[in-house]
């Protein structure tokens, strides 16, 4: 009798038995109810009352659920209804964006990867909807927490709720097309009546405004800018927030968002770029967004728009030092500098860009950049001229700058019209290095051009 049992068993297929098992899992899902459609989604879940499922939705972690929401559509309904709840909300939401007890670069970390788990949780609950009615299904949830708002904070520059709503939205509209990312934008501009508050900015005195300026670099910089890891992204939320705007308001605009700060209070200093010479952490992030919008190649900016951009910045508030104009164009590349400088040189602005020439020479003798570039580019931009006679002109106009800004430098050294710290004769210290430099320079590629 054992015989004959082990014999039957070493006989069953294995096909034969996984038919068993399914039949046996069919019976005890059959106990637990008569309905076929729900069962095909909720599975055994259908036996717990729902009460029972959010409890158990408390245990898990962000992703767990995340990873729950994508079993059916059943399934994620309900974990939509237990966001929905008050209890569900609360516990999902962490709003711990003041806490100073962790060192700040791990509360940081640690908090932006928290929401950029639910900004993907948000994403595969409610993946089925229109895009309109997402929007109005997550800002009813997150309308909860104050930080999230435009001046829901009352200390906004140490608050995290901006920088974890920006990653929370980033990872919701990854993937999106442009048209969704459209509405997006536009959802957000009329929840914040974006556009209002940026129009009063642009259209005040630079600095009347500073808690709006404020408030405007803030939200754009950390929910709509700073969280994209591809350039084409950024540069297309970038394009949402100038192109409604002239010229001169998106150059602005692009001040207010991305230039310098006071370290005290985080507000734009608007007469950094006119009262004296900027270091380049002043123009990095300018520089970097105009490169930005160069380099990308969108239908939305040709070469020409982002010149003019870069022309009219040169005078916000007002006229900037030729020095700071002239580091912003090092630290935006090669391209954008040439094409800034042969734009002068068509226009017939020669003896603008000849002094151009002499501050990228000091800048590159300051920075200890290398002053053969200064040359080379010199040496490019010659190129542009049509005729020999204008070349001529434009490196008769060169040296004269030189000359000219030396000695209106020595005056003001000897005029006795001299800073603690000495600038103005650092400056011209610097100055007349910078020109024995740039002219051997010059000799240099004279001579091997002569040579061969």
């Amino acid at each position: 009798m054992a015989s004959r049992i082990n014999t039957g068993f070493t006989l069953i297929p294995n096909q034969k038995y996984r038919r068993s098992n399914r039949r046996s899992t069919s019976y005890f899902s059959n106990t637990l109810g008569s309905d076929s459609q729900p069962l095909s989604t909720l599975g055994n879940f259908k036996a717990l009352p729902l009460e029972i499922f959010q409890i158990i939705l408390r245990y898990l972690s962000v992703k767990d659920i995340s990873m729950l929401s994508m079993v059916s559509k059943t399934v994620s309904q309900h974990i939509i209804n237990y966001i929905s709840t008050s209890s569900g909300s609360k516990r999902l939401l962490l709003q711990d964006f003041h806490n100073l007890e962790l060192p700040s670069k791990r509360q940081d970390s640690i908090i932006l990867e928290y929401y950029r788990s639910l900004g993907l949780l948000f994403k595969r609950c409610t993946l089925l909807l229109p895009t309109k009615e997402r929007l109005k299904y997550i800002h009813k949830i997150l309308a909860e927490v104050s930080c999230f708002k435009f001046n829901g904070c009352a200390a906004p520059i140490q608050c995290l709720g901006l920088p974890c709503y920006g990653m929370f939205l980033q990872t919701l509209t990854a993937g999106w097309d442009e048209l969704e990312c459209h509405r997006v934008y536009n959802f957000l501009c009329e929840l914040t009546n974006l556009s209002r508050k940026m129009q009063t900015a642009v259209c005040s005195k630079p600095g009347s405004a500073r808690k709006l300026e404020l408030r405007i670099r803030l939200f754009c910089r950390n929910v709509l800018l700073d969280h994209w890891t591809h350039q084409s992204d950024s540069a297309f939320w970038l394009t949402r927030i100038l192109k409604p705007w002239p010229m001169v308001n998106q150059a602005r605009l692009l001040y207010i968002i991305f230039g310098p700060v006071s370290p005290q209070d985080g507000q734009v200093v608007w007469q950094k770029m006119i009262e004296g010479p900027t270091d380049e952490s002043s123009l990095k992030d300018l520089a970097d967004a105009i490169k930005l919008l160069y380099d990308t190649g969108t239908k939305e900016w040709t070469a020409d728009d982002v010149i003019s951009l870069v022309d009219e910045l040169s005078v916000v508030p007002r006229e900037w030092l030729l020095e700071n104009n002239a580091r912003l164009l090092i630290l935006s590349g090669n391209n954008i500098c040439f094409t800034f400088m042969a734009s002068k040189a068509v226009n017939g602005r020669a003896i603008e860009l000849a002094k151009l020439i002499v501050f990228l020479a000091l800048v590159c003798e300051k920075e200890l950049y290398c002053m053969d570039w200064a040359v080379k580019m010199m040496q490019k931009v010659c190129k542009v001229f049509s005729t020999p006679v204008e070349r001529n002109n434009f490196l008769q106009s060169v040296a004269n700058a030189f000359a000219c800004v030396i000695m209106e430098m020595l005056q003001s050294v000897m005029s006795g019209d001299r800073d603690e710290d000495d600038r103005s004769f650092l400056n011209l210290f610097h100055l007349v290095h910078a020109q024995a430099n740039f002219h051997k320079e010059v000799l240099y590629l004279t001579m091997n051009t002569l040579s061969t």
